[in-house]
């Protein structure tokens, strides 16, 4: 029983490793996607440093930006990466959290309530970005700093933050080529090359069909319908490539 059970585990653990492999980026992303990160975050601090001396409020930088500056620019096509969900996340989630320090006493349950807020006003208000949920236990745990400035924090920090971060991605992001920030959900330029071509004896699988999908799908998926049709017609392209050559397809 005890090998069986070790025998399991590593199964698992091999698992988990596979998945993790074949999920991967290029090196040439992971430099770019590093090094733009870096650079915004450092654009960010020393704004915030020079502006501080000429503005009647002392600014801060909040640490949740750096996890929107992951999204952003490691994932910047990702509908979480989007400029109104990065923006408006971010704004809703301060709200929700300097509303719930200043109106509940316990502190750990105005912390959980920030966050219960936040994540419902983020799905009405379309604009999930997970980092934002930071933002709002940090206007509960951020201490007498934070609280002192009350709701001046979320207009005269998060707003000037999340503006920033947003105005710097759309610039960085779109001097990489490959990369399209902010996102309109349209189609690789790809898209009408293959709408023209004939693909016989293939199902007749149309856009809507993809986003039927994903409603039907646990959970919210990371990944628009226009992303999966794009995909779906690369993949299609590439098997019948193979299947005229009758051997696989280089990369």
């Amino acid at each position: 029983m005890h090998e069986f059970n070790k025998l399991k585990f590593k199964q698992l653990i091999g698992n988990l490793l596979t998945v993790y492999k074949s999920a991967h980026a290029p090196l040439r992303e992971k430099l770019v996607s590093s090094a733009a990160a870096f650079s915004a975050i450092l654009l960010l601090l020393v704004f915030v440093q020079y502006a501080t001396y000429s503005l009647p409020f002392k600014l801060l930088v909040l640490a949740s930006m750096g996890a929107s500056a992951f999204l952003l620019f490691v994932t910047p096509h990702s509908p979480m990466a989007q400029p109104w969900p990065v923006f408006g996340g971010h704004m809703v989630s301060a709200l929700a959290g300097v509303g719930c320090a200043h109106w509940v006493g316990n502190v750990a349950l105005a912390a959980a309530l920030a966050v219960l807020f936040s994540i419902l006003a983020m799905y009405f208000l379309h604009s999930l970005h997970p980092p934002s949920v930071a933002t709002a236990m940090i206007a509960v745990l951020g201490g007498p700093e934070v609280h002192a400035i009350g709701w001046k924090f979320c207009y005269e920090v998060v707003a000037i933050n999340a503006g920033l971060i947003v105005l710097i991605a759309f610039v960085l992001n779109n001097l990489v080529s490959g990369r399209r920030y902010p996102m309109r959900h349209s189609h690789h330029a790809h898209h009408a090359q293959f709408s023209r071509a004939e693909h016989k004896g293939l199902p007749a699988l149309e856009e809507d069909d993809f986003k039927w999908a994903l409603s039907q799908m646990d959970g919210f998926i990371d990944v628009s319908a226009e992303d999966l049709v794009d995909l779906y017609e690369f993949a299609v392209e590439r098997a019948e490539k193979r299947r005229r050559q009758g051997e696989p397809a280089p990369d």
